[in-house]
């Protein structure tokens, strides 16, 4: 490589996580704003870009500010650079935010009302509509309000995190004759924040209103006598990571439960008010959660935009959601008791949601009904609180099988709920380890060991395994597209009985006979298949990457990419989310091209295809292609062996996504993305809805 690109190189910043973030989101925006979308699903959008910001605020800007904070900017960062970084987060957030809501309510909200579905405002009801809703104040509402006049004896009260309150200004004296002019108002977590008027009151069925409505029509019955001089409802948004301190931790799960209780109150990140709030009362929320004017919200709206996810769940007009379908399953699952001696011929590929979630659920039951299956491992990082599968695990252990789980506490806002599974199957007997303290378990692995008898008919142990791009978890196996593999390979079948004896005794692991594991193997090994296509395409022989994945940040990757481009090497990346690299620069990137595809799905799946001079490597894995996947997680990568299946992962997994001319984006080397328009005359394709075609009993129109 000459010189001057080598420097160019080192040189090339790359993309700010926290930017890349924020453009993905705007690529969800611009689902909501796509007319061929159904109208609720626009809806939908609109509810998953409010959650993906506070996720945002809640996880990625701790650190940045705490490093102003603190002067104590990352190695290679200037603070001048760190505190430029954070404006221009900023200025992207805020201008996210205002489209948002701009969405909403001139083309969302009005389209809906057309087809009947409406949001009244209070202005807008009529008498009979507001006499209900005095009724409904009186009965479900005003008993579990508590208003707080603020004074000496009753400071500003604890504001929960993304709880929804209400400041309001008051005029005169309270009861007692004193000045008390602001009274904070918190409204009831147990209540809907969206309600559905009777149709027999409004005449219609699918008429709704909002609780920040109703409470705000009846402020004057919380403060009789007094007037109401300004108010608004606001929002605060607060760092949500859990810290635990690997020196001081004796038993985690313990920590955990305490760290838990304390989350709903962290640093405050981000206060949101209506746009009307006066400034005299936003500026005083701002000093009072110690935030700056960076970090107020303006909303034109309801500051809680995810709630109308419950309005989305009420409505059952068809035209207005994606089609329902139902997924498939393979063939060779039809018949379950020939499950074990088909999948000892021939490995099994699942593509959910195109394909059913049961066979994995039935593959775990096995342990439980087949007297010969004698142990079972699995790994838990996301399952819900409510799962068939771990009560599949629970039953097997009650039933004296060997049941070895690997419950990941630290899987961020499910902590809670893995604490009660590995306490419940605590309580059955299963042996349950937490992982390796400060590597979260991500690896998706379900492992059965059947005793059965060999050719000679000598007893001998069979190893059976699941492996996943995905969790365990049946809900998100509707939402999220995720290569699933049952093989009986016992080269495989012994690496994950390694990995699950790895985390258990924290002894080194055993050399991988055919997977990679994080964060030993895995990160070298993707760097020397990268270095292999580079020296392939010096020689004139056939080199090309195509990976798929969710994110790409890890810069000695992204470095390795590069040079492998200079060299030659054709590479395509599918990077649903962050993208730190810049594809397309002269003498550095050019041959790389990067493009995110979004749709009816999250594309969760993490694919790699290596060409090795015309006889492929490719992968399946847990991991993406960041610095926490590689080195401070437990990940695994698996092949795939089977032609067949190879032929399928690479067609739907990769090919296809790069022919989708319909929901796709190409990043630009600036860290903008373009959406991708089908050539005039070209048919248009969307993968998404070609699997829903190919795989699906009942498919989308």
């Amino acid at each position: 490589m000459p010189k001057s690109h080598a420097r160019a190189t080192a040189d090339l910043p790359l993309i700010n996580r926290e930017l890349s973030l924020l453009a993905f989101n705007r690529r969800v925006l611009e689902m909501a704003e796509d007319p061929e979308v159904p109208l609720l699903e626009r809806l939908r959008y609109l509810c998953i870009l409010g959650s993906n910001l506070d996720e945002f605020f809640e996880l990625r800007l701790t650190w940045l500010k705490d490093a102003v904070r603190q002067h104590t900017p990352p190695p290679g960062t200037t603070l001048s650079q760190l505190r430029q970084q954070l404006h221009d987060i900023s200025v992207a957030a805020h201008a996210l935010v205002a489209d948002q809501y701009r969405v909403l309510n001139q083309a969302v909200l009005p389209a809906l009302a057309e087809e009947g579905v409406r949001v009244l405002f209070r202005t807008e009801l009529s008498a009979r509509e507001k006499a209900w809703a005095f009724e409904y104040f009186e009965r479900e509402v005003r008993p579990l309000l508590s208003p707080i006049g603020l004074d000496p004896s009753h400071p500003f009260p604890q504001v929960e995190n993304k709880s929804l309150h209400f400041i309001v200004e008051l005029s005169g004296k309270n009861a007692f004759g004193k000045e008390t002019s602001i009274a904070i108002i918190k409204a009831p977590r147990v209540l809907p924040r969206v309600i559905p008027i009777p149709p027999d009151v409004c005449g219609a069925a699918h008429h709704f209103l909002l609780l920040s409505s109703i409470i705000h029509m009846h402020f004057a019955t919380l403060f009789p006598g007094r007037e109401i001089l300004a108010y608004s409802q606001f929002r605060v948004t607060r760092d949500a990571d859990l810290a635990v301190d690997e020196e001081e931790v004796k038993n985690l799960r313990q920590a955990l439960k305490g760290e838990l209780t304390q989350r709903p109150f962290g640093v405050p990140q981000r206060l949101e008010v209506i746009d009307t709030c006066p400034d005299h009362l936003a500026r005083l929320l701002l000093s009072q959660f110690d935030l700056s004017e960076d970090d107020l919200y303006r909303c034109d709206g309801p500051v809680n935009i995810t709630r109308f996810q419950w309005l989305i769940d009420q409505i059952d007009i068809d035209r207005l959601k994606f089609l329902p379908f139902t997924p498939s399953r393979p063939p060779e699952l039809l018949e379950p008791s020939t499950f074990f001696e088909n999948l000892r011929h021939k490995d099994i590929l699942l593509h959910h949601p195109y394909q059913s979630f049961d066979p994995v659920i039935e593959f775990v039951q096995r342990a439980v009904h087949d007297p010969d299956v004698i142990a079972v491992r699995q790994t838990v990082y996301r399952t819900g609180a409510v799962s068939e599968l771990m009560e599949t695990l629970i039953e097997a252990a009650n039933r004296g099988k060997e049941v070895t789980v690997v419950v990941e506490l630290m899987a961020r806002f499910d902590e809670a709920a893995n604490i009660n599974w590995a306490e419940r199957l605590e309580r059955a007997g299963a042996q349950v380890i937490y992982g390796v303290f400060g590597l979260k378990t991500h690896a998706k692995m379900a492992l059965l060991i059947r005793r059965e008898r060999s050719n000679n008919g000598s007893p001998v142990l069979r190893y059976y395994t699941h492996l996943s791009t995905g969790n365990y978890h049946p809900r998100t196996a509707r939402l999220y597209s995720d290569f699933g593999l049952l093989t009986a390979n016992q080269d495989i079948g012994r690496d994950v009985n390694e990995v699950f004896m790895h985390i258990s005794s924290l002894s080194p692991a055993a050399p991988m006979r055919r997977s990679l594991l994080a964060p030993f193997t895995m990160p070298r090994r993707i760097l020397a298949m990268i270095r292999r296509e580079e020296r392939h395409a010096r020689a004139g022989k056939p080199a090309r990457i195509v990976a798929k994945m969710n994110a790409l940040l890890e810069e000695r990757t992204i470095q390795a990419l590069y040079k492998a481009s200079q060299a030659g090497v054709e590479i395509d990346l599918i990077v649903r989310g962050p993208c730190a690299l810049r594809p397309g620069v002269p003498g550095v990137s050019e041959r790389i091209r990067v493009r995110s595809i979004l749709g009816r799905f999250l594309e969760h799946h993490r694919v790699w295809y290596f060409e090795n001079n015309g006889h492929p490597d490719v992968w399946l894995s847990s991991a993406d292609w960041m610095g926490r996947n590689l080195f401070r997680r437990i990940e695994i990568a698996f092949p795939v062996l089977d032609p067949e299946i190879r032929r399928r992962v690479l067609d739907e997994g990769l090919w296809g996504y790069l022919r989708d001319n319909r929901n796709a984006w190409n990043l630009l080397a600036d860290g903008r993305y373009e959406k991708v328009r089908p050539a005039d005359g070209a048919p248009v394709l969307t993968m998404q809805l070609e699997l829903l075609r190919r795989w699906c009993e009942k498919p989308e129109r």
